[in-house]
């Protein structure tokens, strides 16, 4: 059983190969870097037919990673053309190799903001491109799996997903708290669900082998969920930082994301702060991920573990930063 994974060198994907590898599981990694050298990899666009056709050929499941799915991405099309068209091009290459089995890793944008603790019936309202082009990729893999009874299709709906190596939204969060640059927007009484990568993959190689017939939905939150204050006063207690910091009001900072954007319009650079940041930062972001249980998963790492190691791993303690620059002097 040979699982081909797009994205497969990204940030999932790599911790994915990692429990493979462990599991002496045969797999093969899709991606657009033009030089690779793990013995795995395979140079393939999700959006070309051509190349999905030639990387999906001898595989029999295909783990789907590979997005666009940063907020600054223009012009917006990109989302639709990569999420949605890739989609498309992979269930053409499935159905060339008569491949039965697709997990996809979608997301909890879909729900939209503000909108309670999503389930996974609960009605989709995405408020963004990226939601919107994620949603119509699950209708694309949903169609390929309803036109034959032994299909499988594990659509997983992930939360902001954390771990080393990751340089996605709660980086982003730790990186400015630790160079002393953030500034809380609101009072940070929202919720956040957030997930840690080494429970992320996991679930994914464990649904290989669990997936039932048909087409399946899953949301993906490591529990419990945190406040946004409570996430910053924990990750500035980690960098031996009192208090939650300088803090704005939200009107504040959506005026000052409108600012970053005009500015990356024009500058063609991108920024840390812009309006859907600001927005995303401030939104209840929660999902019930009690579903997952009914599969028989069990998480191997608590939501602390992860954050520990993700801190350990990325940010060196103040005297080793010392020790770290008098180096590189």
């Amino acid at each position: 059983m040979t699982i081909a994974i797009t994205g497969g060198t990204g940030f999932i994907g790599s911790n994915i190969a990692s429990l493979l590898e462990a599991n002496s599981k045969p797999y093969k990694l899709l991606d657009l870097q033009n030089k690779n050298d793990h013995p795995q990899f395979v140079h393939a666009d999700v959006t070309s037919a051509e190349d999905m056709f030639n990387a999906l050929k001898g595989a029999s499941a295909i783990m789907h990673l590979a997005a666009e799915h940063r907020d600054d991405v223009f012009p917006r099309q990109k989302y639709y053309d990569v999420n949605v068209g890739g989609a498309e091009r992979i269930v053409e290459a499935a159905e060339a190799h008569n491949i039965k089995t697709i997990i996809f890793t979608s997301t909890v944008a879909v729900y939209g903001l503000n909108s309670g603790e999503s389930q996974e019936d609960s009605t989709p309202d995405p408020f963004n491109d990226y939601g919107k082009s994620k949603l119509e990729s699950e209708i694309v893999f949903q169609k390929w799996a309803e036109k034959e009874p032994d299909r499988k299709l594990v659509i997983i709906r992930l939360v902001a997903t954390f771990g080393k190596g990751n340089r996605g939204n709660i980086f982003t969060l730790m990186d400015q708290i630790y160079r002393k640059r953030f500034v809380m927007v609101g009072a940070g009484q929202n919720r956040k669900s957030i997930a840690y990568v080494g429970n992320v993959a996991a679930f994914l190689v464990h649904m290989l082998d669990n997936a039932p017939n048909g087409a399946c939905t899953y949301n993906y939150a490591d529990k419990p969920d945190l406040t946004t204050r409570d996430l910053v006063l924990d990750i500035r207690k980690n960098f031996g930082m009192d208090g939650i910091g300088p803090c704005i009001p939200y009107i504040a900072g959506i005026t000052g994301g409108a600012v970053f954007d005009v500015l990356a319009r024009i500058t063609g650079k991108t920024f840390p702060v812009s309006v859907v940041r600001v927005q995303k930062f401030c939104a209840n972001t929660v999902v019930s991920s009690e579903k997952k249980a009914e599969t028989g998963f069990k998480p191997p790492y608590s939501l602390q573990d992860g954050l520990n190691e993700m801190i350990a791993a990325e940010f060196p303690a103040p005297q080793e930063a010392k020790e770290e620059t008098k180096a590189a002097a």
